[in-house]
């Protein structure tokens, strides 16, 4: 049995949702997280990284502190473009498209729509009455339902 899993002309091991150990009993294995790192722990370690001179300290640096050399890479690259603004996280996902005041107007104009909509057949269904009062006949006194004007 292969813990390989072939698709296409790529192999990729076979997922793992869970590991027996040696006494029997299964054991979940955690899910990835990302991880976020503080501008100023990114500004401390380009600094102890720029600060090494000998071969093999800023590997032994990143093994310590369990990171990656992309990460030291791009956080210099960040320092570069925008100084210590550049290096505070970020926000994921899609930036938004419409600002506040532009949903707002979106709402607003929804509700209007349908306000419109609620009059309109109000009106339609008082056109209907009186034109159901003239076919059978009844007048439609204003002063027997109430308004004294």
């Amino acid at each position: 049995m292969s813990n390989r899993v072939e698709t296409g002309n790529i192999i990729v091991p076979k997922p793992r949702k869970n590991r027996t150990t040696e006494e029997g009993s299964n054991e979940s294995v955690a899910a990835g997280r990302r991880r976020r790192f503080s501008a100023a722990y990114k500004v401390r370690i380009v600094s102890e990284a720029d600060a090494c001179t000998e071969p093999g300290e800023v590997a032994a640096l990143l093994r310590r502190e369990g990171l990656y050399s992309s990460h030291l890479s791009n956080w210099r690259r960040e320092m570069r473009r925008e100084a210590l603004v550049g290096m505070k996280a970020k926000k994921r996902g899609r930036r938004p498209t419409k600002t506040p005041e532009q949903r707002r107007i979106e709402e607003l104009e929804k509700r209007n729509a349908a306000l419109e909509k609620e009059l309109y057949i109000a009106n339609a269904l008082l056109d209907l009455q009186k034109k159901a009062s003239e076919l059978l006949g009844i007048t439609l006194d204003s002063t027997k339902r109430g308004d004294d004007s």
